[in-house]
Formats: C-alpha cells, structure tokens, sequence
C-alpha cells in the first residue's frame, strides 16, 4: 500500500494530488523551485523539498533530484500530474528502477502510444477507426508530399511527436504545401527534437471529442463518457462540456469499443484520455492520440460522474482493481449526471499579439475548491498573486498556460 507520495509537479494539480491523497490518509511530498517557494502546493503537503532554480531545466523537469527527493524522505510512490515529466517513458522507468510506484501508465505503454504515428498504426490493427492519412516514421518530404497530392487536398500536416498546435499546418493549395511542411518540420524539431511528420485528409468544421478512460492491472477498463473541447484558440482548450451535444447511443457504442480494444491494446493502465475528432459532413469519428496521464480538465468528468479520477490513479496504481458502480463500468449514459463546463483563463498582452503574459490576479477563485456541486473552483491562481508564465507545466506538454499560485 502507498503510504507517502511525492508530487513531481506544481500549482493547480499538486493541490489537486494532495487534497485527493489526503482524503486518503496518505502522506505527501511537494517539491519546488527557486520561483516556488512560498507556492501553496508547498504550504499545503506534508513535507517539502528544494529541486532547483526557476526554470523548469533546473527544477521541474530533473529526474535525479526529484528522485534523489523521493529517497530522502522516504516516499514509496510519484505522482508527475499533468506536462513536466508525466509522459516522459524514461522517467517512469527511472521511477520503477529506482524501487518505487509510478502513478501512470507503463512505460512501454507511453512509447506505444506516444508518437502518432505509432498511435495511429496501433488504432488501425484494432479496428479503431482513423482519418486517411500517410503514416510512415522517418518519410522524407518528397514521400509526405506525395502522399498528400494523392490523397487530394486540403490536408493537415502533422508532427509525430507533437501537440497543442505546434508542427501542425492546414493546407488547402498545392501552392502552399511545401513552405507548409518545411515550417512545420522545423517548428516540430525545435520544440520536440523530433522532426518526424505524417500527413492527414483535413476534416473541415470539426468536433474535438475526447474519451476519459480508467484501466486497472486486471484488464478491466472504463469509459467515462466524452468531454468536448471544440472551442479553442491556436489548437489550445478554451471551453470543455460534457457530455457532447453531437453524441448518440449508436457513437457512443462505436467510441467505447474502440477504446477498450486500444487501451487493452497497448497494455495501458491509470487514466488516460483517448482524442477522437467528429466529422459532422459524414457523422463519423477519425483517432487522434492517446494522452497518457491526466487532463486539466479532468475535473468536468468527475462531475459527470461523480468518481475522484486522482484517487483511483492511486488506487491502480497500488494494484486495486475497478469497483465503480456498474452503470458506469458498462458506459450506461443514463449514468452522467448534470451537464458541467470548464474554462480556460490565462493572462495575454495585446502588445505582442495577445501571447502570454505576467499579471496581478486581483480576485478568483481559490484552488482548493471541492466537490460534486454546482460550481468547482480549480483556479490556478490565487489572490493578489503574481501570475508567470516561467515553470508552468506546459513548458513541456501541450496544456493551456498554467499560472504560478
């Protein structure tokens, strides 16, 4: 059993991890940068420890000292949260090597899974159904190019290694096609020193649907209904509903199985989001990705149905098996309960094109909001607090901008 978990992250979702573990009688570790040391995730956990300086390269994202932490205080268990290290399959191996639990997927999982176009090859030998496209790892231009007049246009190229937005770019004219993949490949090895593309049939006017799904060791799985995130700003989540206003029995059927034979599939465990999007011109769904680890907005399932998603990662991971309410084991959507939103909110300047940008939070809500209710505060900032956009989560994964407490 998990007595003691260290939180290899910050802000919002360290406050998240300590409430859940809390309620469970479970120790906590916060640890912290230069940048973070009067942050309220390291007021509020047991015990805290210093990992270095400012900038995530220094702190947030160094195994060895988030490891070296675990060892001095005699943690069993690590929780990454959400960006930082959580999908990183090395880190979670470093994790087990090291004698301690990783509350996530496998690591062989995460490399199943984390490229595309190992993604998209696994959903297609599992019947799950894709958006024709030209899937080949280490495809040259010419080969991309190619494939993406022959599939007719418009496309959308697409970095392997990518996510919210970046090495991504839709194309609609012949004339386009080549400056588009040059900038994307470059955009892609910049930010994820992987250069490596595929390229898709656009699906135009789309739906962003994407399923929560929960995994044990013993081969059960759940699918927690969808949430729609189709509002977005530069392929970044604004406003995440559930359950989708698009979605039928006859989807819904479609979009469970698919799910459980890729989780099944790639040997997944803890909870994961599989990202599908919706054609409204043919009413059919196309695979995205799988996100291995938990969402920002995971709070809007929780909702829905009424399951702490932080504390069955827990409960997984320590090897418990599923025991949710049948209803929602077999996916009956008579199960969801009420129609919640989120919304992202993040300061931006004007001066440079509305990018991100540091601000005085005034008033909001507190973080450590709670609670199946009708309103639920999961505000990343509190008030009078500066926000930053220096280690936030995102620095590493494809998450809306996190503010610093």
């Amino acid at each position: 059993m998990i007595r003691k978990i260290l939180i290899a992250n910050r802000g919002e979702i360290a406050i998240r991890i300590i409430r859940a573990a809390r309620e469970m009688g479970i120790k906590t570790v916060a640890v912290y940068s230069e940048a973070d040391e009067t942050a309220l995730h390291v007021q509020w956990a047991d015990e805290a420890v210093y990992v270095g300086g400012p900038e995530p390269r220094e702190s947030y994202l160094r195994s060895d000292a988030i490891l070296e932490a675990a060892k001095a205080t005699g943690a069993d268990a690590i929780h990454p949260g959400y960006g930082f290290l959580s999908e990183r399959a090395e880190f979670a191996e470093a994790v087990e090597a090291a004698g301690l639990i990783f509350i996530g997927p496998p690591a062989a999982a995460m490399r199943s899974l984390g490229a595309k176009i190992d993604a998209k090859r696994l959903a297609v030998e599992n019947g799950v159904p894709i958006a024709p496209g030209f899937f080949e790892p280490g495809a040259s231009d010419e080969r991309i190019l190619q494939a993406a007049r022959e599939m007719g246009l418009p496309v959308m190229l697409k970095a392997s290694a990518g996510g919210g937005g970046r090495g991504m770019r839709a194309v609609f004219s012949d004339d386009e096609l080549e400056s588009a993949l040059r900038l994307a490949r470059e955009e892609a090895r910049q930010a994820f020193d992987d250069d490596d593309m595929m390229v898709e049939r656009l699906i135009t006017q789309p739906r962003h649907i994407e399923v929560q799904v929960l995994a044990d060791q013993h081969g059960q799985v759940a699918c927690l209904f969808e949430r729609e995130c189709s509002l977005q700003r530069r392929h970044q989540k604004l406003v995440e509903e559930a359950p989708s206003p698009v979605m039928t029995d006859a989807h819904w059927q479609t979009l469970r199985e698919s799910c459980t034979r890729l989780i099944r599939a790639a040997g997944y465990t803890g909870a994961g989001t599989v990202e599908f999007m919706y054609d409204p011109h043919t009413e059919s769904f196309a695979f995205l990705e799988v996100n291995a680890r938990l969402q920002v907005e995971h709070p809007v399932t929780e909702m829905i149905t009424g399951v702490d998603l932080v504390q069955w990662q827990i409960r997984i991971a320590q090897g418990e098996p599923l025991a949710l309410a049948p209803a929602l084991m077999n996916g009956d959507r008579t199960a969801i309960r009420g129609m919640p939103s989120s919304a992202a909110s993040s300061p931006k300047t004007r001066a440079r094109g509305l990018c991100p940008a540091s601000a005085i939070c005034a008033d909001g809500p507190h973080p450590w909001g709670r609670g199946f209710g009708s309103i639920r505060a999961s505000g990343r900032a509190a008030r009078s607090r500066a926000t930053t956009t220096a280690s936030s989560p995102s620095s590493s994964a494809t998450e809306p901008l996190a503010t610093r407490p």
